[in-house]
């Protein structure tokens, strides 16, 4: 992976890119960010706007959709056949994340307004900052791109990590959106446990399978764009896996005490 690329731009806005990752991550571990019905930070009477679950994270998420396609497009490397299938598992995994997931989403009984505006304008950041490093270099700064790379062992790997890892976040979130009726019933309890899958280990495999998507997106582009929102995501969702597991042990006498936080047999 390139350390200094030569494009003094990118190189200084990569390094505070990194820095704000280790900032996310030391603010996770004394509270973690206020979207979802457990971290909402109390609801529609708490302090500051307030979004619903649905609106709140497509609106964190399209930027997405928006940044890596113009940054993309005007890069000189655009039109080769590697960049293009990068191009093109970027916009499948972040239609997934933008617009599938939130209009799958499921409203629990009872439930407010609990997606936090800070945390829709964190995302932003984070976003517009991830659409930038990896299309800039993808596209423009990387020169490693040729149809060759399609048989290194680096893209190879990182293909089965990433996909590995989309299914199992996309299956995890399957599971825990069935808990919930597709009409808010007040008579169900709000949380259940859940059951299934990697919810036999662990308490959070939708977590662990993002954190494996991007492990794979990074290793299958050989770029430090792609590592710095897998250092993004895990300041995040490591601390909330702790969280949700604490949470669950708590809330619930009977939740399978050999579960793991989020990775299988080891924390």
């Amino acid at each position: 992976m390139q350390w200094y690329t030569g494009n003094t731009f990118y190189d200084t806005l990569l390094i505070v890119g990194f820095l704000y990752a280790l900032m996310i991550f030391v603010s996770s571990l004394y509270g973690t960010a206020a979207y979802g019905g457990r971290f909402g930070g109390g609801g529609a009477k708490s302090k500051g706007i307030k979004l619903g679950s649905k609106p709140g994270w497509i609106l964190m998420e399209l930027p997405g959709l928006i940044v890596f396609p113009i940054v993309f497009f005007m890069g000189e490397n655009s039109d080769q056949i590697v960049p293009l299938f990068f191009l093109a598992i970027w916009m499948f995994h972040y239609t997934n994340r933008a617009l599938v997931t939130p209009l799958l989403m499921r409203t629990a009984p009872g439930a407010s307004q609990t997606f936090a505006f800070n945390v829709v304008v964190a995302g932003w950041i984070t976003l517009f900052m991830h659409g930038y490093f990896n299309a800039e270099y993808i596209a423009n700064i990387g020169t490693q791109y040729t149809t060759e790379w399609f048989s290194d062992p680096r893209f190879i790997i990182g293909i089965a990590i990433y996909a590995f890892g989309f299914t199992l976040n996309v299956y995890s979130d399957t599971i825990l959106r069935n808990l919930r009726s597709k009409k808010p019933d007040p008579s169900q309890p709000r949380y259940k446990i859940p059951y299934g899958g990697f919810f036999k280990w662990v308490s959070c495999p939708q977590y662990l399978g993002e954190i494996l998507s991007f492990t794979g997106f990074a290793i299958m582009t050989w770029n430090l764009g792609a590592v710095f929102v897998l250092a993004i995501t895990v300041g995040n969702l490591a601390p909330r896996a702790m969280v949700t597991h604490k949470w669950f042990l708590k809330n619930f006498d009977d939740y399978p005490k050999e579960r793991k936080a989020l990775i299988p047999y080891i924390w």
